[in-house]
């Protein structure tokens, strides 16, 4: 899926990769790619018009995020205190500094890196219990406790910091399917139902 930047190629300050799209509106942010480690990431199509979300995700291999989590409640309310303390998304692990593939504590605030660097992120879990994480490469959220990706689409508790940390990397609000078509009372997508 990905491979090493530069891998074969000369470093070159001029060179640029692409940060994963954000997974709701496939929009792209072009960033400077000196950090030999960094990884390119390849371009995703979305379609456009009336897409049913869900449905093109799993097609695409995506895992199914919960809609639901009990551990929502350990996350401080989202006033605006809380969110102005979102740091922006090429935040660097506050414990190794390296500038990729980091999480945001949802509970703490703090920025660590992934499993797939120094997994400091991973210890933080296991030291706090805080089990809930904003991704800031493609903005999925995880719950470490449940050890699944959380439905920011859903989860209305989600929203604010969602769309703050989207605005932060994009520059734009995230697109949000309606209300309408969740029904939020089962956690199910609504207007989907079909008899087999």
């Amino acid at each position: 899926m990905s491979s090493a930047a530069g891998a074969g190629e000369p470093p070159s300050s001029s060179r640029h990769v692409r940060d994963p799209p954000c997974r709701l509106c496939g929009k792209e942010r072009e960033v400077d790619a000196g950090d030999s480690n960094r990884k390119e990431e390849k371009e995703v199509d979305v379609p456009e018009g009336d897409v049913d979300l869900d449905l093109y995700g799993s097609a695409a291999g995506w895992v199914e995020a919960r809609t639901s989590c009990p551990h929502l409640p350990a996350m401080p309310a989202a006033s605006a205190d809380e969110l102005a303390r979102v740091p922006a998304p090429d935040s660097q692990c506050s414990r190794c500094h390296h500038p990729s593939e980091n999480w945001f504590c949802l509970i703490c605030k703090d920025v660590l890196c992934s499993r797939f660097i120094n997994k400091h992120m991973l210890h933080h879990f296991q030291e706090t219990g805080h089990c809930l994480a904003l991704s800031f490469s493609d903005l999925s959220v995880w719950c470490f406790a449940c050890d699944s990706y959380l439905d920011t689409q859903s989860i209305l508790d989600l929203r604010p910091v969602y769309e703050v940390a989207h605005l932060l990397k994009f520059g734009e609000r995230p697109p949000f399917r309606s209300l309408e078509v969740l029904d939020l009372s089962s956690g199910q997508n609504g207007g989907s139902s079909s008899s087999s």
